[in-house]
């Protein structure tokens, strides 16, 4: 599970009150009432002239002609994709960022005694709703990209939080068109996998609404954060496509790091393979279908020396893991489509019994030589989907909906879930538990989008479910937890 820890996204929960909705849907007739034409995303409309509705269902989320534009490399293939027919003074960039309100509301947080404070547990602690509101900002997104010369393009991505913390979020030179076909591309850098559902292009904001949990669930006290399908990676990628963009496919060799830098997980390897098929559906639009597979191994042990983890390549001992499925784009007319994506997830026993990530120099376990895994160890499996439906009343407002479910298919311990604390499960470990759930509501409305900025009032609202990992409230295991958000706030680029 991955609950809140992307740097863009942040907290809220749904408040009480009938003026709050009253207001938000007068607000929303009224701006229905105001329809303006919208144009396309600031670095490559100024490039291009294109309108919004050409290469997006809504900002940022594409469109088949879109894909088909960050397929060919950022290019339409004409005379006018080399930089030298651009205006000198033309510059690829965009800034992006979203000043918000925002609450969130958990329940069931282990907390030190106060007065008249929560539930008292079996072993003495204290259980509360931890509730908090007020104002905020995003993080930061500088955007560039575009073309060197023609059929040699590149993306390069600082990124921050919303304390102006930067890293690298990606950055990737790609040679297009290779021998003139579409079919030979090859990108070296940090990229975002070829994920159907783009989480770099989410339509929502929240904490957990905000990224897809299935690219990022891992079983509570799995060790394994390498087989993060939502995170941009490190490596090398060929993909191609048919001249018409309907038959695409993508090979992707990465490193099993998580995309950080510096190997610090030494010397193991994690494959990426996508494929999918488009036809047209007449009236209702151009579908698509495909299947994915990530296969790869990471380490479970990390070498030191004086006590003190070593740099680069002191991760050994590699053991596996799998994820794989199949996901689609399914349009229903012009202005209603689906999207989903399932997964069937496998990890080595000895992810699960909590080996595998380098914190602090060494994992939360450390597989050094003779250790043997406890008594009933299995490598868990899981099973998740997610559907995420569209109604686009026009390329300025969408309406959007997601439900995401992951249920274990077998525990990683027969015997019991070695917790600490308030969160320690004493008998065996429930064939629930860890199972996640999530509903995500929201709508976007753009009242413009011209070449130099853009401009999205957001309103969103999330609530996440998961069995047995809150603190233990009596019985062998934890008690479940509850999560509601609500967020609203301008969403702007320039």
């Amino acid at each position: 599970m991955r609950m809140g820890t992307h740097c863009r996204r942040l907290w809220g929960a749904l408040p009480s009150g009938k003026h709050l909705v009253a207001a938000a849907l007068g607000i929303v007739f009224f701006l229905l009432s105001s329809n303006q034409n919208a144009n396309a995303l600031p670095a490559f409309a100024r490039k291009y002239g294109l309108r919004c509705s050409a290469c997006h269902e809504s900002w940022p989320m594409l469109n088949y002609f879109g894909q088909k534009f960050k397929d060919n490399g950022y290019q339409l293939m004409n005379d006018r994709d080399s930089p030298i027919w651009q205006n000198p003074g033309y510059w690829p960039v965009t800034f992006r960022i979203t000043p918000i309100w925002h609450r969130v509301s958990t329940d069931k947080v282990s907390v030190d005694t106060y007065p008249g404070g929560g539930n008292t547990t079996p072993n003495g602690s204290t259980v509360a709703r931890i509730t908090a509101s007020g104002f905020d900002l995003s993080g930061l997104d500088f955007h560039t990209g575009g073309t060197l010369e023609k059929n040699f393009s590149f993306y390069v991505l600082p990124s921050s939080n919303n304390a102006a913390s930067f890293h690298f979020e990606s950055v990737m030179a790609r040679l297009d068109n290779l021998f003139g076909s579409p079919w030979l591309n090859i990108k070296l850098g940090k990229f975002e996998l070829d994920n159907m559902l783009s989480e770099k292009r989410i339509l929502t904001l929240t904490g957990n609404g905000g990224i897809y949990q299935l690219y990022h669930f891992r079983p509570p006290g799995d060790g394994n954060v390498f087989g993060q399908m939502g995170d941009n990676q490190l490596g090398v990628e060929l993909m191609g496509h048919s001249w018409d963009d309907r038959t695409r496919y993508s090979a992707a060799l990465l490193s099993s790091e998580d995309g950080q830098v510096g190997l610090p997980y030494g010397n193991a390897y994690t494959g990426f393979f996508t494929f999918s098929q488009a036809f047209d559906a007449g009236k209702m639009g151009v579908d698509r279908i495909g299947a994915y597979a990530m296969l790869g191994e990471a380490p479970t042990y990390y070498r030191t020396s004086g006590g003190a983890p070593l740099g680069s390549g002191a991760g050994i001992s590699n053991k596996s893991f799998n994820r794989e499925g199949v996901f689609g784009l399914l349009y229903f007319g012009p202005h209603v489509d689906v999207q989903f994506v399932t997964q069937h997830g496998w990890d080595n026993a000895w992810f699960g019994q909590g080996y595998g990530d380098l914190i602090g120099g060494t994992g939360p376990n450390n597989n050094v030589p003779g250790t043997t895994l406890p008594v009933g160890s299995q490598a868990p499996t899981w099973n998740g989907v997610t559907i995420e439906p569209h109604y686009v009343y026009s390329p300025q407002l969408i309406f959007i909906g997601r439900y995401e479910t992951i249920r274990s298919s077998r525990q990683a311990d027969g015997a019991a879930y070695t917790g600490t604390g308030s969160n320690q499960i004493t008998g065996p470990t429930p064939s629930n538990f860890g199972n996640l759930s999530t509903y995500t509501v929201g709508y976007r409305y753009n009242p413009f989008m011209t070449s130099r900025a853009g401009f999205a009032w957001h309103n969103e609202w999330n609530w996440l479910h998961q069995d047995g990992t809150g603190v233990l409230v009596g019985g062998p295991a934890g008690s479940s937890i509850n999560t509601t958000e609500l967020l609203m706030g301008f969403d702007f680029d320039f």
